[in-house]
């Protein structure tokens, strides 16, 4: 999809990922590193990795990954955003002892074939034209830095938080960068973030097709996350 410590996500998704920490200003306060081992969080679940200081997983609940296109429909007298939403999305982020996220063992996936919007023709030409799910099965989101937070994690309150990382859509790796809040409950890490870039950063055509007269160049991805310490 996109997240505290964890970071969102994201998802394309976005067009997804996922969620996932960063800071909004000042320097970073806990780097975050990511690698392509997690799928699940049951699989993502390594709590024995030496030098691990903190390990977040996304719970079963309260994930969502979110896209966001603003069109114009043939028909209609005003644009509209095109939103698509999916619930298959998992992952786990680990940080050392030194603040610093332990790559090879943290990521978040989304399903990219399990967006589903307003309309069943704009989710069969996301799935097979656009994201191509049946080659590429998986938006994944790699965090390299958070900012806002550092460990501990506050028992409680809120935070805004910016984070960056590499968002992988289609088989295209690039730098996104996040921003969103996070609310701290005990342990438990839940909040929403949401990055932006447009169909040429990820290769990807703009949408055209006849119900279409006009898709903005800018997709949103946002990512709400229910994140849980991992003991």
């Amino acid at each position: 999809m996109r997240f505290e410590e964890v970071g969102t996500y994201t998802k394309f998704v976005a067009l997804l990922a996922v969620p996932i920490l960063a800071c909004s200003r000042g320097e970073p306060e806990i780097a975050y590193a990511h690698s392509n081992a997690v799928a699940t969080a049951s699989e993502g679940s390594q709590p024995g990795v030496k030098g691990t200081a903190l390990r977040l997983v996304l719970a079963p609940t309260g994930n969502v990954a979110r896209y966001r296109v603003r069109e114009q429909l043939v028909g209609r007298d005003l644009p509209n955003d095109a939103v698509g939403e999916t619930q298959k999305l998992t992952g786990a982020i680990s940080i050392d002892s030194g603040g610093k996220v332990m790559r090879d063992v943290s990521k978040f996936t989304v399903d990219a074939a399990s967006f589903v919007s307003d309309r069943d023709r704009r989710d069969g030409y996301v799935r097979g034209r656009l994201l191509e799910a049946d080659e590429y099965p998986t938006v994944v989101f790699v965090p390299t830095a958070v900012t806002g937070v550092s460990l501990p994690l506050p028992i409680s309150g809120n935070r805004e938080i910016q984070m960056t990382g590499d968002l992988t859509v289609r088989g295209v790796t690039r730098p996104t960068s996040w921003k969103g809040t996070v609310q701290f409950n005990s342990g438990a890490v839940a909040g929403s973030m949401s990055t932006a870039f447009t169909f040429d950063d990820i290769q990807m055509e703009q949408p055209r097709v006849p119900v279409l007269l006009s898709v903005a160049d800018t997709i949103k991805l946002e990512i709400n996350f229910n994140l849980v310490q991992q003991r």
